[in-house]
């Protein structure tokens, strides 16, 4: 082989979350959901609103922008409050970024699979060209011939978008907009999409004030009184059953897990809270979200003198094993299912809590101060989606077989979730660099690795 190996980056210790969110049931009345529904569709309908305006004015610079928030907070307020328009421009700020961001994820996307196409179309069907190879058939070739028109055409109107500063966002969500036009496959009504659509749209989010009583004047809770207060926009006032236009649920209000820590932050500092409705278990829930101070990371070089907990991320299964700090194995291999495909969201994140846990007792079992994992992203593989091409198969079953086992691995959401629990458990997490460790995720059998590589090999060649 010719041409240099890619250096294998040091290993780090991942950052501490900066942020807390936790989250409380709300066990309203009738009379409750009313009052909260009312206000959420009518600052749902000034957020639509307020979407709408800004999408059409374009790309702004950082003059631009400010000028824009505070002209549309200005005719916000007259509808609702000043603290309501607050929230309501700065989540709109939040979105257009967000979609302008997603639209260059698409741009670099798009690029990468037709520079991918048009590399292997010169060469011959069933060709090679040095180490790039055609494709099997004149079939296959010409579909991709026509594929990269339509991809061409997607970049075109991609580019397009991003030159006006125009991006689209869906309040609601994409996804479930979609689902409109196959309520059959989704096992759906209209009845019930609608309340989904509804419930999505609805608008019931305060940001904090750090110098304001319980941290939030908008949205107030009382760790003390265990109780929960909502300032009612102005044309909804008659509906308050408090002074100053505020309506109080009727319903104690705690949160079960980190309560302490929610009521010393809404005591001390600024707090914000979401309040938003699940149709499909009619329930109301209350989030309640803070940032945080980020202690200092503990020294690498210190970590490297006690053993650590190697972790290897698989198709369906987490493969784990202590090492020493001279590499070596102590005790035996671990095998801690980790099975998601399918599952609805929720109870993905239940058993991805479920399976950092044991992780974590492991490590508390073997003394381990540290869990150590690859800094996976397989953002290449996601990128070039069907058009990668190489060792991995990228045609036919087995090719849609590998693009569904890259997109399942919940990589991000992994490393996130591992680094607040671990954070939370008084252990460290060590990002090492993937590069030289087999070919890609695993997926055979739940054991502990595969034939190319092992937690314990990984973590050794990096050590």
């Amino acid at each position: 082989m010719s041409g240099k190996l890619r250096p294998i980056a040091a290993p780090f210790v991942a950052a501490a979350p900066a942020g807390t969110r936790v989250r409380a049931r709300l066990r309203v009345s009738a009379e409750d959901a009313a009052v909260l529904r009312a206000a959420g569709s009518h600052l749902g309908s000034l957020a639509g609103r307020d979407l709408r305006t800004r999408c059409r004015e374009g790309r702004l610079d950082a003059k631009g922008r400010a000028a824009s928030r505070r002209e549309r907070k200005r005719q916000l307020t007259a509808l609702s409050s000043s603290r309501w328009a607050g929230s309501i421009t700065r989540t709109t700020e939040d979105q257009v970024r967000l979609a302008e961001r997603n639209l260059g994820a698409e741009r670099a996307t798009l690029r990468s699979r037709i520079k991918t196409i048009e590399a292997r179309l010169p060469i011959p069907a069933g060709g090679r060209a040095g180490r790039a190879q055609g494709y099997a058939t004149p079939a296959g070739r010409y579909g991709k011939q026509v594929r990269l028109q339509v991809l061409k055409a997607r970049l075109h109107r991609v580019d397009q978008q991003l030159s006006a500063g125009r991006v689209p966002v869906v309040r609601g969500g994409k996804r479930l907009l979609g689902t409109r036009r196959r309520l059959a496959e989704a096992g759906l009504t209209e009845a019930r999409w609608r309340e989904r659509w509804e419930a999505e749209r609805l608008f019931l989010t305060a940001d904090g004030e750090k110098d304001k009583h319980l941290g939030n004047e908008t949205i107030r809770w009382h760790p003390g009184g265990q109780w929960l207060e909502v300032k009612l926009p102005a044309p909804l006032g008659h509906l308050a059953n408090r002074p100053h236009g505020r309506y109080r649920l009727s319903c104690p209000v705690e949160f079960s897990y980190r309560g302490d820590e929610a009521a010393a932050q809404a005591e001390s500092g600024a707090i914000r809270y979401d309040i938003m409705f699940d149709p499909v278990k009619d329930r109301w829930y209350l989030d309640a979200s803070w940032k945080t101070a980020q202690p200092p990371a503990v020294p690498l070089e210190e970590l490297r003198e006690r053993p650590v907990l190697a972790v290897d991320l698989n198709h369906g299964h987490l493969a784990a094993w202590a090492v020493t700090p001279d590499g070596n194995a102590q005790g035996g291999p671990v095998t801690v299912p980790l099975m998601l495909a399918g599952l609805p969201r929720s109870q993905r994140d239940g058993r991805m809590r479920a399976a950092i846990s044991t992780l974590i007792r492991l490590a508390r079992q073997h003394g381990c101060p540290a869990i150590a994992v690859e800094d996976l992203d397989f953002a290449d593989a996601r990128a070039q989606g069907r058009e990668r091409a190489g060792r991995h198969p990228s045609r036919g079953r087995r090719g849609r077989g590998f693009r569904r086992v890259v997109a399942g691995l919940p990589t991000a959401r992994f490393r996130d979730r591992l680094a607040q629990m671990t954070h939370n458990a008084g252990l460290s997490v060590i990002a090492a660099d993937p590069a030289y460790t087999g070919g890609g995720p695993s997926t055979g059998s739940p054991r502990c690795g595969n034939k190319t590589r092992s937690p314990q090999a990984i973590m050794r060649r990096r050590w």
